[in-house]
């Protein structure tokens, strides 16, 4: 993958976003000066540049050290006019259902224009996004969706754990689902310092109790079968929501709010690409499947400058499910995941449903340290494809696995076992342990430090991962290992 510098922009805000450089070693420096000869001084490999002139061109040049590594041209946007949403008829008392009003007031929203919440709490059912739409949130300006199933219906085309069926409609929705074409929905930023929630636990109970009921025949007649899937209660549970839902768009913008409570995964994009996520801080505690950021089948997006308090994955990079992901066969490549926290959760993870392909998956500088999971490169003997060209370095975390499971195995096999392939992880400290705060537990627990783990199948054991300058414990457990090859490990005990 090629460095690169990129930048997002409004009327008056710019945010400067680079690859951390491969020379760069652990926490260092950057001076990012403007054409003017105005400067800041970062740590980290982005940059937000607020108080600028509207449909103005601003030039930026970043050092490393005394070495100038990149330079780029800057746009803001045209000023555009704000439509208030209580002028639409919205209503901010947490109580009145909005949708109606909010969805007209869509509607009418053009490229020059951006339809803007003041502080309040606004309560609504599924919304639908369209192309060049500007949406700003005050701070104490709150989106609300409800816990009622019927307000995300009708159900629409989307992918849900690697299937592509039917699902409730999100809370915000953009795009329509189709993996044989490309962007149907483009240029959308959704901003500010508010809070977008769903309806949570409740719509998550809610939601499972209709479709147990309607697909009652389907589920007495898998039998023992059940036990392939993750619970009992998953097959009902794939027709939720999330909160964000994106589909096959390009060039969204999502910058500064809090964002949480989907009744499944909360910014969840597929066959899109160029998706960019800053300065935003994610809640999920108590739903299951509360992923954070979940790009499928997309790709060149990137996250930055997160914090995370998610009940599963604060990231989940995914790519389809056995056979259908490897037929429509559509990668997921070209990730950049750097400054993020994870105090709460399950960690960073690729897969498990990576049947269509992962690659080019680049991260840095991220704090992952009580994690669940660490960070993690899982899947099925089912699931085929591959996972190959992932990089590392100097993040802190509980453990690093690279490996095979076997939970969430239902469905046909893929033709083969998946091929685990060509990763680097350096400068890794690594806990040794992780905190299980599920259901409230707050219990730490031992961990191997780095398991990596392949196939039993002679040609499907993981390949070719490097780590280096690792620092593990001293009371830390062994290392694990099995099914593998060309695996090095350069570590320290601290």
């Amino acid at each position: 993958m090629k460095d690169l510098i990129q930048y997002c922009a409004a009327d008056t805000l710019i945010v400067l976003f680079w690859d951390k450089p491969e020379t760069a070693r652990g926490t260092v420096s950057y001076r990012v000066v403007r054409e003017d000869g105005t400067e800041q001084c970062v740590t980290h490999s982005h940059c937000t540049w607020e108080d600028l002139t509207p449909d103005t061109a601003y030039s930026f040049r970043v050092y490393l050290g005394q070495e100038q590594i990149y330079t780029i041209e800057a746009r803001t946007r045209e000023a555009r006019k704000q439509l208030d949403v209580t002028t639409c008829g919205a209503v901010s008392d947490g109580k009145t259902l909005n949708t109606q009003a909010l969805q007209q007031a869509i509607d009418t929203c053009d490229a020059q224009t951006t339809l803007y919440f003041p502080a309040g709490t606004y309560l609504t059912g599924a919304l639908d996004l369209h192309s060049h739409m500007d949406i700003l949130l005050e701070e104490g300006a709150v989106l609300q969706g409800t816990s009622d199933p019927a307000d995300y219906l009708p159900k629409i085309p989307s992918r849900f754990e690697g299937y592509e069926r039917l699902c409730y409609r999100s809370l915000l929705n953009l795009g329509q689902l189709d993996h044989s074409k490309g962007p149907v929905c483009e240029d959308v930023t959704i901003r500010g310092a508010g809070t977008i929630y769903g309806g949570g636990k409740a719509l998550r109970e809610a939601t499972e109790a209709v479709e147990t009921e309607a697909i009652r025949d389907e589920l007495a007649a898998l039998g023992d079968r059940i036990c392939e899937y993750e619970r009992p209660e998953t097959l009902a549970n794939r027709a939720r929501g999330r909160l964000i839902n994106i589909s096959n768009a390009t060039h969204v913008w999502i910058h500064g709010l809090t964002l949480g409570y989907g009744a499944s995964w909360n910014v969840h994009f597929i066959y899109s690409d160029h998706i960019v996520t800053d300065g935003c801080t994610f809640r999920s505690e108590g739903v299951w499947n509360g992923d954070g950021w979940d790009p499928d089948s997309s790709e060149d997006c990137t996250i930055f400058g997160c914090t995370f308090y998610t009940e599963d994955d604060s990231v989940a990079i995914k790519s389809g499910k056995n056979p259908e992901g490897n037929r429509i066969g559509r990668p997921t490549r070209h990730i950049r995941i750097f400054d993020c926290t994870t105090p709460f959760g399950h960690g960073l993870c690729i897969g498990s449903e990576m049947s269509g392909g992962i690659e080019g998956i680049r991260i840095w500088d991220c704090e992952m340290g009580p994690t669940w999971s660490g960070i993690e490169v899982k899947a099925t003997k089912k699931r085929g494809g591959y996972v190959r060209d992932v990089v590392v370095r100097d993040c802190t975390t509980s453990h690093l696995m690279v490996h095979s499971v076997g939970y969430n195995d239902d469905g046909e096999a893929a033709p083969e076992p998946p091929r685990l392939s060509d990763m680097r992880f350096e400068r890794i400290r690594l806990l040794g342990r992780f905190l299980d705060n599920n259901a409230g537990r707050n219990e730490w627990h031992d961990c191997p430090p780095i398991e990596v783990k392949g196939y039993d199948v002679p040609g499907y054991e993981v390949r070719n991962i490097a780590f280096s300058e690792i620092l593990i414990p001293h009371e830390a457990m062994d290392n694990e290992l099995q099914y593998c090859e060309n695996v090095t490990i350069q570590s320290k005990r601290t």
